[in-house]
């Protein structure tokens, strides 16, 4: 099968795997991070995993905006770095700056997966669209398994489970580089504008007609 060898299908798919990975960490242990918290804004940190959905929800209409008016590999990256902000600010500011700036971080996630996933189905012709995006899947399921069961297990090995949360900090940071260099170096500006040109100019000629 051509999508399992596509190396712009895996590389989307690596990045889906990395994306649900850091996605996991909150909805799955943000309230474990926060079940001791007695600070200020008990009330947020009790609330905190609907504030993160309320907020990505409210971002697909900020991220379909930008969308529009800019290149989805600039938007892809700056929405990335800001997600990998919100957690750098949550570990090392501890729970004081964690119960804002997670929370938060699902503004800027709407965007993310959606976009990996019509990319990286786009990379192949449409009668291999059902195959690539099976292949994503896989991974963001896979990674949904995975995640989670990785972070509480480093959160156990050093004792809090902050230390998981660093773990998907790592995650975040991986995927901002990816996206920096898919930005920079635009890898698959080339494959888009083919399959758009083949796929889909033939098809709006004819309508036209």
């Amino acid at each position: 099968m051509h999508a399992l060898t596509n190396p712009y299908v895996l590389s989307f798919s690596m990045a889906a795997f990395l994306y649900v990975g850091i996605e996991a960490a909150i909805y799955v242990w943000m309230p474990t991070l926060f079940a001791s918290y007695r600070g200020s804004a008990v009330w947020l940190a009790t609330y905190s995993v609907s504030v993160f959905f309320l907020l990505r929800a409210a971002g697909r209409f900020v991220g379909a905006w930008m969308l529009l008016r800019f290149r989805w590999d600039a938007v892809l990256t700056l929405f990335s770095g800001c997600i990998l902000l919100c957690f750098l600010l949550g570990v090392i500011g501890g729970a004081e700056w964690a119960v804002y700036v997670l929370p938060a971080s699902g503004l800027f996630m709407s965007v993310i997966y959606p976009t990996i996933n019509s990319k990286g189905i786009s990379c192949l012709p449409k009668s291999e669209h059902g195959a690539g995006a099976g292949v994503i899947l896989f991974f963001t399921c896979a990674s949904a398994v995975i995640a989670p069961l990785a972070i509480g297990a480093v959160g156990d090995s050093f004792g809090h489970i902050v230390y998981g949360f660093w773990l998907a900090t790592a995650f975040a940071a991986v995927l901002f580089a990816g996206s920096v260099l898919n930005w920079l170096i635009n890898p698959t500006q080339r494959v888009l504008q083919q399959h758009d040109a083949v796929e889909y100019s033939t098809r709006s000629a004819e309508g036209t007609v």
